[in-house]
């Protein structure tokens, strides 16, 4: 083991050890990285710092994504102590939960403001900041989910925010690709977070996709965790401007054979 010894790098979006942020986190702790963590303010502090102190960071620090000057100062920071970047992790998403439900024509313009400020946009700034400190090249990983590209109930605006995403991804990547920089989506299939739970009907969801995905089954924390390892890791080092699905398949179906039982149909005929 170790394939990450030596690499360090730093992970937006750790609130919980039941989440993606954490999962990847594990893996490249397993694998020898040595990670620094930011946290959403101070009611996630008590949080995050005992998970990430098990992961023997060095770099514990309050980053709030909309706020380019912490996003400034937390590099700052990093390079003081860690000097070079090798994988930044971008797993930060926030929309009110009036833009998610109902019918997304309702969503306001400050719900849209703030849903593609949070979850688009604030890997500009941090992609920016990381840059110079990836003097051996890097990669930069960064969460989507299937509803950017097709309608997902009760994702709305969500799915709006990560179809920006995935394009400000391929973006980053012709500019920083020059430099060996890599930067990639880990478009996972739903899984059970604490965040997930926000989504109504998610149970529902869940069902589906076990049914339909041609894996028959809804992925784990910890498949999502091994693939945030591969993006971040050489393994990968040919790839970039790529959405990565893990989702048991799910994306690459139009119609099933769940699909015909729901309508009735015999699904062998």
């Amino acid at each position: 083991m170790g394939l990450m010894k030596g690499k360090k790098g730093i992970i937006f979006g750790v609130s919980n050890k039941r989440g993606i942020a954490y999962a990847i986190a594990q893996k490249l702790h397993e694998q020898g990285a040595e990670i620094a963590f930011t946290y959403a303010g101070e009611i996630m502090k008590d949080r995050v710092t005992p998970l990430a102190e098990k992961m023997d960071s060095k770099l514990i620090m309050e980053c709030d994504v909309t706020n380019e000057t912490q996003i400034k100062d937390v590099f700052k920071e990093y390079k003081k102590i860690y000097e070079r970047c090798d994988f930044v992790i971008h797993a930060v998403a926030f929309a009110n939960r009036e833009d998610l439900d109902g019918d997304f024509c309702k969503v306001s313009k400050e719900g849209w403001d703030l849903a593609l400020g949070v979850s688009a946009y604030s890997l500009i700034p941090i992609v920016r900041e990381a840059r110079p400190l990836m003097t051996e090249g890097g990669a930069i990983t960064t969460l989507s989910y299937l509803g950017s590209e097709r309608t997902i109930p009760n994702y709305n605006v969500m799915g709006v925010a990560k179809a920006a995403l995935e394009a400000s991804v391929r973006y980053l990547a012709l500019d920083l690709g020059g430099e060996q920089i890599r930067v990639n989506a880990l478009s996972a299939g739903p899984v059970k977070t604490l965040a997930a739970k926000g989504i109504h009907g998610f149970d529902i969801l869940l069902k589906i996709n076990a049914a339909r995905a041609p894996l028959k089954r809804v992925v784990t924390l910890e498949e999502v965790g091994n693939a945030g390892l591969y993006l971040s890791s050489d393994l990968s080092s040919g790839v970039t401007g790529e959405v990565h699905h893990v989702d048991s398949g799910y994306h690459s179906i139009a119609n099933s054979r769940a699909d015909a039982i729901i309508v009735g149909a015999d699904p062998e005929s």
